[in-house]
């Protein structure tokens, strides 16, 4: 997805009902939606700017989506699934079109 998609996806009642909060119930966002807008600001910077963190969770989003690809549901549309990777920066409905 593109920094402006991710966004956008970010902002929908779709892209908060989804994810882990963790184990602190104070947590209003999900560690998924976080993790989107993350890398939507990643997205957004030269990668000169890019430091050991943003690097880091590069890394890290990689991994989750790699996971995550290996268990896809059968109706993947509308399926928390798909809208879980979504937060994370994956569409994985874009690589089928």
């Amino acid at each position: 997805m593109t920094a402006v998609e991710l966004g956008e996806w970010l902002e929908t009642d779709l892209s908060h009902s989804v994810g882990w909060r963790g184990t602190d119930a104070m947590l209003h966002e999900s560690i998924g939606h976080a993790s989107g807008r993350w890398i939507v600001d990643i997205l957004g910077k030269p990668e000169s700017e890019l430091n050991d963190d943003d690097y880091g969770h590069m890394r890290r989003v990689v991994g989750y989506i790699r996971r995550h690809l290996a268990q896809e549901p059968a109706n993947v549309v509308t399926s928390r699934w798909r809208y879980s990777l979504m937060n994370w920066g994956h569409d994985p409905l874009k690589s089928i079109r």
